[in-house]
């Protein structure tokens, strides 16, 4: 029976799109950084170094004592107010990681890291002032682009008497274009402070929240005329109480006299939705704006004449916002004062020991990390140690460049977090190294363990990093103080985890796999299927299958060496197995190729349904058998007749 020869059918041996395009689009973000900072370094205030927490740099220590005018006893409720007023002030200047304390019940600690500038200093020691002025116009926080009519209006040479402080005269072209310019979404505009604004004149003012603007007319109830403010739930004439909370204000004598006569005047004037629809308003709306430390907390509409001194704000309150507002009129009701008992400089002596330390400890775990890494799986854990210095890099140019954009500052449990960080990344990396070994034990190649390890791997990685992720976020709105910092580190350094997981780890490892190195197996590779134990028939391609003798100090049954490949034909006969059961095709044909006795003899198995394996006839003797051997000592016989 005369063989027949086929050609071999081409492969498509494509690369899979992505290792590359992987590579560079991490390439890209990590140039995008420090590309950042440099741009930032050389037109800006950025510096190479990330800024310190006051743990770790030390700064500016300044200790507060609330004194009233009349001898008022100060209640718990109100240093907390005025901590959270402080605290607005120095957020909004820019100054990260202070903190601001109260000591012994009485007394207010502010701390400040670095180096303050004296407006910071300023805003610190200055007392907030409550008003209320009627509102005389309003808008979006945003700058408004003056329109055309606007722009060739001349202003007035003449000031503006005003009938009564809600007259709509006293909006001038130059308090309107000071309306327009003043940006209420920046940070900068909601610190408050300034010092107490002229109380007979209209002033431009943002409200608390950032989502309005305000021109508002002179003061005409001050902060003092307020007896009490309490929050609630409300009740009707019937004495039900309603699921509505409300703030209730009660004024005293000369403060219930004047809040007559505003709620009068202004009961007759436009209401908020009537305002708005009037275009352009040639009128004041019919609202009263209560100013603490010059923003706008609140600016309810007047619906009635309250000649009581008992008003009642209603709104979208919950339970939290009307307790602030509450509080926030209670404050200013006090004419309250900020003495400095003390300003000093503090030290970093203690921190910056126990930064020298944290960072000793992280350099010993680290040094751990890479030796069981190197131990555990040689020329393989140098990919862990790429890896982990490819996170390092991109974590420290984050912090870097939030200390430049957002006024971050690393603290030292922010530290911590980072040192906890090494293993969670070296976890990721050994879980991904693990599935790659478990698939070469099933017999798969490097190439197919890659990409099937890969995708057992992906989900594993990513629970575990939404796990303490989530953790991460919990910590962070939970906690208080140097724990938020831990937390914050702790969330940004799982994120890097996962994009260098993605964008380095595996495509570095589909380019390893097509080396000669890793892809036979090298001793040192950390891949060797001898040490993994790899004893299975895998399927080699082209009809073929490829079998590893699992002795290592003897020969293989068909003479080649301990260890060495064998390749073979695919066939459909049977043969049994010794233990009884039925052998794979793979099985029977290695089986049948170390029981030839010479490497150009017609095989036939005895089965009904067994496969003819053939010499070409075109060849001559064992010279042309041999020519089918490959560099590897593998066996590659041509497949003759149909299956």
């Amino acid at each position: 029976m005369r063989a027949r020869e086929e050609t071999p059918l081409a492969t498509t041996n494509r690369k899979k799109p992505g290792k590359s395009r992987a590579l560079v689009g991490l390439l890209i973000i990590v140039l995008g950084i420090f590309g950042s900072l440099l741009a930032g370094t050389i037109w800006s205030s950025a510096e190479w170094t990330p800024k310190r927490a006051l743990d770790l740099e030390g700064g500016t220590q300044i200790i507060l004592q609330p004194v009233t005018d009349n001898d008022e006893q100060v209640t718990a409720e109100d240093l907390e107010q005025a901590i959270a007023i402080i605290r607005q002030r120095v957020d909004s200047s820019g100054v990260a990681e202070a903190e601001i304390t109260s000591q012994a019940g009485s007394n207010i600690v502010v701390a400040l890291p670095g180096t303050p500038s004296q407006e910071t200093l300023d805003l610190v020691r200055e007392s907030a002032q409550m008003q209320f002025r009627p509102v005389l116009f309003f808008g979006n926080p945003a700058v408004i682009e003056p329109s055309e009519e606007t722009a060739e209006t001349e202003p007035a040479t003449e000031p503006v008497v005003p009938t009564d402080p809600s007259d709509f005269a006293q909006v001038t072209p130059e308090l309107l274009a000071e309306f327009d310019a003043l940006d209420c979404t920046l940070p900068a505009n909601l610190a408050g402070g300034g010092g107490a604004q002229d109380a007979n004149a209209p002033i431009v003012a943002c409200g608390s929240d950032g989502t309005m603007k305000y021109i508002l007319g002179p003061m005409e109830i001050a902060g003092l005329d307020i007896d009490s403010a309490t929050s609630g739930l409300r009740t009707n004439s019937q004495g039900t109480t309603l699921n509505d909370w409300a703030v209730s204000i009660q004024f005293n004598s000369e403060g219930a006299d004047k809040f007559t006569e505003v709620t009068t005047r202004l009961s007759k004037l436009p209401t908020y939705s009537s305002w708005i629809l009037l275009n352009p308003p040639t009128q004041s709306p019919g609202m009263f704006a209560m100013v603490l430390d010059n923003l706008v907390i609140s600016a309810p509409t007047v619906e009635v004449i309250i000649a009581d001194g008992q008003a009642e704000i209603t709104g979208s309150f919950t339970r939290e916002t009307a307790t602030t507002l509450a509080n926030q009129l209670n404050f200013g009701a006090l004419p309250l004062t900020f003495e400095v008992q003390s300003e000093s400089q503090i030290s970093a002596t203690l921190g910056s020991e126990q930064l020298q330390k944290g960072l000793i400890a992280g350099l010993i775990g680290l040094a751990l990390v890479v030796l069981y890494s190197l131990v555990q799986y040689r020329a393989l854990g140098l990919v862990t140690v790429a890896s982990l210095v490819i996170a390092g890099l991109i974590t420290y140019g984050l912090i870097t460049l939030l200390s430049w954009t957002q006024g971050y500052r690393l603290s030292l449990p922010g530290v911590a977090g980072l040192i906890v960080a090494i293993g969670i990344t070296a976890d990721s990396f050994i879980v991904y190294f693990e599935r790659i070994r478990d698939e070469l034990r099933d017999g798969r190649s490097l190439t197919s363990a890659v990409e099937t390890g890969w995708q057992r791997a992906r989900r594993t990685i990513l629970a575990s990093d939404a796990v303490n992720f989530l953790a991460a976020i919990v910590l962070y709105f939970l906690a208080v103080g140097g724990v938020r910092g831990f937390a914050f580190t702790l969330g940004l350094t799982t994120v890097v985890d996962i994009l260098v997981v993605f964008l380095f780890t595996h495509p570095l490892m589909r380019v390893l796999a097509t080396t000669k190195f890793f892809g036979k197996g090298h001793r040192a590779s950390g891949l060797d299927p001898r040490q993994l134990g790899v004893e299975s028939v895998r399927y080699a391609g082209r009809g073929r299958v490829a079998s590893r003798s699992s002795g290592l100090g003897t020969a293989a049954p068909d003479g080649s060496a301990p260890g060495s490949s064998t390749k073979v034909l695919v066939g459909a006969g049977r043969s049994g197995a010794d233990d009884g059961r039925k052998m794979t095709i793979a099985e029977r044909r290695a089986a049948q190729s170390s029981s030839s006795t010479t490497d150009h003899d017609v095989v036939a198995d005895d089965a009904p349904d067994s496969t003819v394996l053939a010499d070409d006839p075109d060849s001559d003797g064992p010279e042309a058998a041999d020519e089918t051997k490959s560099d590897d000592h593998e066996i590659d016989e041509h497949k003759g007749g149909n299956l």
